[in-house]
C-alpha cells in the first residue's frame, strides 16, 4: 500500500465484477443516437443456499436477475449467440446508469460486460434446434 501526502495508506480503489449464471432471454442490440451499438440482457445468478435466512427446508432457492450490457463489438457479438438457460460466466464492473423518465430521474445498477464465456447450453426449448457447443471458448467473448 503506497503512503498519500498526509502520511495515510492510500487504497487503489477497483470495480471488478465476475459471475456464473443464466442467460434469461435473448440478448437485445439496439444503436444510440450517438451512433454506439449497446447490446443488453439479463443474467439469473442463484444465490448460496448456505447464506443466512436463505434458501431451506420449505424455502425456495433465491436468485439475483441482474441487468448486464456490453459495449465491444466482440462481447456483444458474443451475448447475440447465447440462447436462454445457457451458462455462462461474465467479467466487467457495476455501473448505476442514469436517464429521464419524463420530469423524474431514474437509475438502475448493470454490469458493464468487458468479457463473457459459455461454460454449457441451456436445455433445448421446442422450436429452438440446439447447436453443438464449440470446445474453447475465449474468455474475452469469442466463442
Amino acid at each position: 500500500m503506497a503512503q498519500g501526502t498526509t502520511g495515510e495508506p492510500q487504497v487503489a480503489a477497483h470495480n471488478q465484477v465476475s459471475l456464473v449464471g443464466r442467460i434469461a432471454a435473448r440478448a437485445q442490440e439496439r444503436e444510440l443516437p450517438s451512433g454506439d451499438l449497446l447490446c443488453t440482457w439479463r443474467l439469473v445468478v442463484d444465490r448460496p443456499p448456505a447464506a443466512p435466512g436463505r434458501a431451506g427446508p420449505g424455502r425456495p432457492v433465491t436468485v439475483d436477475t441482474l441487468d448486464c450490457s456490453a459495449w465491444s463489438a466482440r462481447v456483444r457479438r458474443t451475448a447475440r449467440g447465447l440462447q436462454p438457460g445457457d451458462v455462462v460466466a461474465v467479467e466487467g464492473a457495476l455501473r448505476r446508469r442514469f436517464w429521464r423518465a419524463g420530469a423524474a430521474v431514474a437509475s438502475r445498477c448493470e454490469v458493464e460486460v468487458t468479457s463473457v464465456r459459455r461454460l454449457a447450453r441451456g436445455a433445448p426449448t421446442a422450436g429452438r434446434r440446439q447447436a453443438p457447443a464449440r470446445e474453447g471458448a475465449d474468455a474475452q467473448g469469442q466463442v
